[in-house]
């Protein structure tokens, strides 16, 4: 094992002096030679120890791995992992467990009652597609976009999130995630009323989730009769009225995305506040890698540790940078996603060769309230960790998968 570690180091290393001869840009830092060499270790051994349609999500308590099946909401994001790998490495093995791991999750085509299936479908098959341009992909994408907008209420202009009993019609911050997935199906399908669907929910979902500060809340309940809110409340932070922290990252995210597919300036001018709210955080730890909610120590009253969250830090990361992309003064947020990056990829949260189950990094939390997956590992942590490195590599003009050809 730590002979084929070395191996891969060694490769990375040669590929990357190489690139530094034959370039104008400046080399990669020692951080990303380093975090790539892992990266694609840890990715080739997870795909040959778990099976397709049986997806690594996290680890349990008693060091067992929590495996996601078909239906649960993590499914698409360790098929999507691998074809991210691949994007950044140019292994191709990795393409081929990726394409292994995405075909099996072909009954998720079916499912209608979650808003869910923009992670399960768009990160496993949305990825594929997006780079082998693999026509058999598009069937199951197209039946997951269709079921996506049905589930959208014109009378009260947002998308149902969940169909639990005890909520009358739910919304969740993270539904703006499965936005771009209606952007994409609008022109790869030719069907425009998904982008209008899309642009709806996003703006009912800026009158109604967002505080004065520009912080979300997690869930507003809404009457299905008449479209008004009932209650804003939480389902993972630590109350109603505090900043969940993946929550925020969520939000950044889907209006960065509105965004670029609208050009609609109410949604950048949202995009950029809620950054500013996340990036001047009085309560940000230095090294960028923030608690799980932002107001833990206000609802203790204890400054007390409370456990980091890698997975908010990743989407955070990742959605500044696409957002450096669409203003003019984009540095700043490239800097600070660097920083992240950076936090990520050191030992604090990054695991070792063959370390954490396979999973990339160390300390995130899924629902702290529920006792469940506390500081552990968690599949979409790591999706959004690969996905923010393929797009600081974009943005720096470092082309790894080039360079493994030299």
């Amino acid at each position: 094992m730590k002979k084929a570690f070395c191996l891969a180091m060694l490769a990375t290393t040669l590929v990357l002096n190489c690139y530094a001869g034959k370039t104008q840009h400046d080399p990669p830092p020692g951080w990303l030679k380093k975090t790539t060499g892992i990266i694609t270790f840890q990715l080739n051994k997870a795909a040959a120890t778990y099976k397709p349609g049986l997806n690594p999500r996290s680890v349990n308590p008693n060091g067992t791995v929590r495996l996601a099946g078909l239906t649960d909401w993590t499914t698409g994001f360790f098929p999507g992992s691998l074809w991210y790998g691949y994007e950044l490495t140019g292994d191709k093995n990795l393409a081929a467990e990726a394409k292994k791991f995405t075909l099996a999750l072909d009954s998720v085509r079916h499912i209608t009652n979650t808003h869910d299936v923009g992670f399960m479908l768009y990160c496993s098959y949305g990825n594929a597609f997006r780079i082998t341009h693999d026509k058999n992909y598009l069937p199951a994408l197209q039946d997951g976009a269709k079921h996506l907008a049905a589930r959208f209420n014109p009378k009260i202009g947002v998308i149902r999130s969940w169909d639990f009993s005890w909520w009358h019609y739910p919304v969740i911050i993270d539904n703006m995630m499965n936005l771009e997935y209606l952007y994409w199906a609008a022109g790869e399908f030719k069907n425009p009323g998904y982008a209008d669907i899309a642009s709806t929910h996003a703006a009912t979902t800026m009158k109604n989730h967002f505080r004065k500060d520009y912080s979300s809340y997690h869930v507003v309940d809404y009457d299905p009769e008449t479209g008004k809110v009932i209650a804003k409340r939480t389902h993972q932070g630590v109350t109603d009225e505090s900043a969940w922290a993946r929550g925020q990252g969520w939000g950044l995210y889907g209006y960065t995305i509105c965004y670029k597919n609208t050009k609609n300036l109410h949604f950048l001018a949202q995009a950029e506040h809620i950054a500013a709210f996340i990036m001047n955080h009085p309560r940000m730890p230095k090294d960028k890698i923030p608690v799980w909610d932002f107001d833990v120590h206000n609802a203790t009253g204890v400054e007390e540790p409370a456990p980091r969250d890698a997975s908010a830090a990743a989407v955070i990361a990742s959605a500044l940078l696409d957002l450096s992309t669409q203003v003019k003064d984009g540095k700043k947020y490239v800097d600070y996603a660097e920083d992240i990056l950076k936090s990520l990829s050191s030992d604090a949260y990054l695991a070792g060769p063959g370390e954490n189950h396979y999973f990339l990094l160390k300390h995130s939390v899924g629902a702290f309230l529920y006792n469940s997956e506390i500081d552990t590992p968690l599949d979409y942590a790591d999706y959004y960790y690969l996905e923010a490195l393929n797009r600081y590599l974009s943005i720096k003009k470092i082309d790894l998968k080039e360079l493994s050809k030299s």
